[in-house]
């Protein structure tokens, strides 16, 4: 016991510092750091603690801005403003943000994760999807209080605050929700249209996928990225390419057009359904094979065919070593690695670098605007070490 009081709910003026990777800035204040959302690097802001970690930072919400960044603009969805204090929306990060500003953000915390974690410096540019910042979403997954309203939680939170629209998520995928919202509390009239899959296109393809399936969120996501991994990926016809954690088959419908009717292709996924959908979804490709099961487990398979490329989309969590230590294993001339997390990209980039795989090229795309999220992808070669 160290006999400090708590500082929950008190209110400190603080010089903003960088940015941090989870959609907050760096302050320091009586020899404390102070983890502050919604300021921006550069800003003097008053800042309210919410949460007091009782060692050596606390968290922290900017309530007013007494010298405002640049790049400050007004929030455009009403749930991110300021006034509303604590009852604020917790989706967004950086609704306060002008455009340039949040990919030049992101960038700086994908290039500090890379040199903290795996010691490497990098330059990181974040490319704009051109959608915009509003209406790009085209999935939401809302919860629902007590008294039956929708909406989305608080920042570390479970409280529901309730929502008339969300001016990220394409207004068709809001509709039928908010345009049953009732006044003065009373219960939502629930309904749900269509049916349990999704039909979604990239590539000039169609593809199914079960609602409660995996699909980009960001509507020019999918073709921009098949076409990033299928670059990077070059797989030489006739040969041999890995998918794993392969979803519903984007990424191998492409790998399997350069592999061509001689080579293969093997998709990897643990959710059965998604097996499902992507053994449908490309029915006409013979040159793909299927394994439903952990990427962990299918790999440790001995008799699987040597990749020459492995393309792999691990959840946010990553890929980890023992992901990492199987792939390399077989010795692929190329791994493409899709990642939406930079913590977890920059421990594989340096597990890579254990095995001989050194990072060649990295692409950076902000498919999640108002989000502290970016995507990734990077390019490994075996440097024959």
């Amino acid at each position: 016991m160290t006999g400090r009081p708590d500082w929950t709910g008190r209110r400190l003026e603080v010089e903003v510092g960088p940015v941090a990777h989870g959609g907050h800035c760096v302050a320091r204040h009586e020899g404390r750091v102070v983890f502050v959302r919604h300021a921006l690097p550069g800003e003097v802001v008053v800042a309210e603690v919410t949460e007091d970690a009782g060692g050596g930072f606390c968290r922290a919400d900017a309530v007013e801005v007494r010298t405002p960044a640049a790049g400050r603009v007004s929030p455009p969805c009403p749930l991110a403003d300021m006034a509303r204090g604590r009852d604020r929306c917790g989706g967004c990060d950086w609704q306060h943000a002008s455009a340039e500003t949040q990919r030049e953000l992101k960038a700086a915390v994908v290039a500090e994760q890379l040199q903290r974690i795996a010691g490497i410096d990098w330059p990181v540019r974040v490319r704009d999807l051109r959608r915009g910042l509003l209406r790009r979403r085209t999935r939401a997954r809302l919860a629902v209080d007590r008294r039956g309203r929708a909406g989305f939680r608080a920042h570390r939170s479970h409280r529901v605050i309730p929502v008339a629209d969300c001016p990220i998520t394409a207004a068709d995928a809001m509709a039928e929700v908010t345009g049953r919202q009732r006044r003065r509390g009373r219960p939502v009239a629930r309904a749900v249209r269509g049916g349990a899959v999704a039909r979604e296109s990239a590539g000039g393809r169609a593809f199914d996928v079960s609602v409660q399936g995996f699909w980009q969120v960001h509507a020019a996501a999918p073709d921009v990225f098949s076409e990033t991994v299928a670059r990077m990926a070059a797989v030489p016809a006739g040969g041999v390419a890995w998918d794993l954690y392969g979803g519903v088959g984007l990424f191998a419908a492409v790998l399997a057009e350069q592999a061509g009717p001689s080579g293969s292709v093997l998709l990897v996924e643990s959710s059965a359904r998604a097996v499902e959908d992507a053994v449908a979804n490309l029915r006409d490709l013979p040159q793909v094979s299927f394994r439903a099961g952990t990427v962990e487990r299918v790999t440790e398979d001995e008799d699987l065919p040597v990749p020459d490329v492995v393309v792999l989309d691990p959840p946010r969590k990553g890929a980890g070593r023992a992901v990492v230590e199987a792939v390399t294993s077989r010795r692929p001339s190329r791994v493409v690695h899709v990642a939406c997390d930079p913590a977890a990209l920059a421990r594989d980039v340096g597990l890579y670098a254990e095995r001989g795989y050194r990072l060649r090229e990295l692409e950076a795309f902000d498919a999640f605007p108002m989000t502290h999220h970016v995507e990734c992808i990077a390019l490994l070669e075996a440097t024959g070490e």
